[in-house]
């Protein structure tokens, strides 16, 4: 099933293309204002395609007569050197609109692929890849978007729709249990999550009644146990690892029966997914 778009693609591209044509191109015034174009992007590397939209948007906005052929949808695995889509119309739209499609595709793909590849490494585990907050400024609904096409989940968006309690809110609220208390009480119906980093504060959180507890920087010992205790409980939380995991220990996270893992690497670190374009002006 595709993985519906998030709102605001327009607003982004307009935004990317200010930011990049300001008050026009003057490498493309080199090209005849008639000229028309091919356009041909392959990626160079084995990857996960997503940006669709963005491109579309780009393109759209730069001159309607630009059309797009795909070969690939988002969510797509990619080979090396595989076509990913054809534009044909004005070389000149063709031609300032090239880096800031790209930019977009390649930094949604990128994201996308890293995500595949931890959700590829718990497989069958039963665990699920969570992103985080930690997302490149203004694109963080694409990215989350992103994320979700490689397979993983998406935590909350912001600080406005779910509720992670932290050892600074902890300390203002006093414990544990009034933090979770004053929640409920101030955003009644919101998801509450507990950070903690002893199995004795996740004690807290299960007398607190929190929906989740986020376990911070447990050995996979303790993590086993936490998991242990709370599948012992008549409600049992929503656990998930979170701290200094990687692809060489995050099975290792995963098998000790965590519902989540959060990996802020997957849009905090994310290097771009190699593209390239190639434009070849008609007869």
């Amino acid at each position: 099933m595709p993985v519906p778009l998030p709102p605001g693609v327009d607003a982004a591209v307009r935004a990317a293309l200010a930011e990049d044509v300001g008050a026009g191109d003057l490498t493309a015034l080199l090209v005849p204002e008639a000229a028309r174009g091919r356009a041909r992007t392959i990626t160079r590397e084995p990857g996960v395609l997503c940006g669709r939209a963005w491109v579309e948007a780009v393109f759209g906005q730069l001159d309607p007569g630009v059309r797009l052929r795909w070969h690939a949808a988002d969510g797509d695995a990619l080979a090396k050197d595989q076509p990913l889509f054809e534009a044909e119309g004005p070389a000149r739209a063709l031609l300032t609109g090239e880096r800031t499609a790209l930019n977009f595709l390649q930094l949604l793909s990128g994201t996308a692929s890293a995500t595949r590849r931890y959700v590829e490494a718990i497989a069958g585990t039963g665990c699920q890849i969570l992103d985080t907050r930690k997302t490149l400024p203004g694109l963080r609904l694409a990215q989350k978007y992103a994320v979700r096409c490689g397979g993983g989940r998406n935590h909350r968006i912001g600080l406005f729709d779910g509720i992670l309690i932290k050892e600074n809110h902890i300390a203002a609220a006093g414990s544990i249990g009034a933090a979770v208390a004053a929640a409920r009480r101030l955003s009644a119906g919101v998801p509450v999550e507990v950070e903690v980093e002893s199995l004795d504060e996740l004690a807290q959180a299960f007398a607190a009644d929190a929906d989740l507890a986020l376990l911070d920087e447990f050995s996979l010992a303790d993590l086993a146990t936490a998991v242990a205790r709370n599948r012992a409980r008549a409600r049992p939380l929503g656990l998930e690892a979170s701290g200094g995991i990687d692809l060489k220990t995050i099975r290792e996270v995963a098998a000790t029966g965590v519902d989540f893992i959060s990996v802020g690497a997957i849009t905090k670190h994310v290097r771009a997914l190699d593209l390239s374009m190639r434009l070849e002006l008609a007869a």
